[in-house]
């Protein structure tokens, strides 16, 4: 047999299905191109190979890779009024979208201690954040990613489904020590990410000069954007699914971050860096004046 999930989609209505179509296509064609105008920027101007950058650019393929995982599919149901999706069809959205969540995570933890290096050890900050270290970095976060979601779509395929997890047909304990397990660990990551920004902002506030204050900030503030962005709106959603109780108003929070999420960072980016904004600028062949 053939089993199939049944989504709840976003809205019944008929009339709201291509105002949702429009708004999704027009979101996510902004932040893939946002993002990838990001990678091409940081590929083609040299004064943009730096560890900083090119830590920017794997979160800008990763964002791409993450918005790509939901939004082609709800598109496609939108248009065609399906809401079926297949047992495996599923199993693979999930392990895609665990596997860019987690890894944005890992990659602003990443950032948080590229940072901390620069700032709070500036003398040692090219010996110790090499070319080869920081390749090293960003490998070991996909080889960790790869096999933390492998897990658990491998233990939920051992599950008989009724509806759906909360309400399935067979026992779920070891799916539910795995994912505390997992959450705990992967939460130590974004708590030595905030650990280093605490210690980054600790520094900043130290320095006595109103010039050198305002330099540092500029070269964090966008990280600290980012990741206020990332964790505080997850909170948030989080924390609404929680005490909202129609399901359709959480599933619509939770899309909007999935979207918002990736869409913005790079205008965060760009917006707030002169490197950024100039190597855009002469990849596009505008020149720095008109950014």
């Amino acid at each position: 047999i053939d089993l199939k999930f049944l989504l709840l989609g976003l809205s019944d209505d008929p009339d709201l299905q291509p105002l949702l179509f429009g708004v999704f296509l027009s979101m996510n064609l902004v932040a893939v191109l946002g993002n990838l105008l990001i990678i091409l920027a940081v590929n083609s101007d040299p004064h943009l190979h730096t560890p900083m950058y090119f830590f920017l650019a794997n979160l800008s393929f990763v964002d791409i890779c993450f918005i790509s995982t939901i939004v082609p599919r709800m598109l496609v149901n939108i248009q065609t009024q399906s809401k079926g999706i297949s047992y495996i069809g599923c199993l693979t959205q999930v392990y895609f979208f665990l596997i860019f969540t987690v890894m944005d995570s890992f990659l602003l933890t990443v950032m948080a201690y590229d940072r901390f290096v620069a700032i709070c050890h500036p003398l040692r900050y090219m010996v110790i954040m090499n070319p080869r270290f920081c390749g090293l970095l960003v490998l070991m976060c996909w080889l960790i990613i790869f096999w933390v979601p492998l897990i658990h779509i491998l233990l939920l395929r051992r599950l008989n489904f009724c509806t759906i997890l909360k309400v399935a047909c067979s026992d779920i304990l070891i799916n539910n020590i795995f994912l505390f397990v997992a959450t705990a660990l992967l939460g130590v990551f974004a708590l030595i990410g905030i650990l280093f920004y605490s210690r980054i902002v600790s520094s900043l506030m130290r320095i006595s000069s109103a010039a050198g204050k305002y330099k540092a900030f500029s070269t964090c503030g966008s990280h600290l954007s980012v990741v206020s962005l990332f964790y505080g709106t997850g909170v948030g959603i989080y924390l609404t699914s929680a005490v909202t109780h129609p399901p359709q108003r959480s599933s619509i929070a939770s899309v909007m971050y999935a979207v918002l999420t990736p869409m913005l960072n790079p205008f965060i980016y760009s917006l707030r860096n002169k490197d950024v904004k100039g190597a855009l600028g002469r990849l596009l062949g505008l020149g720095t004046t008109c950014l």
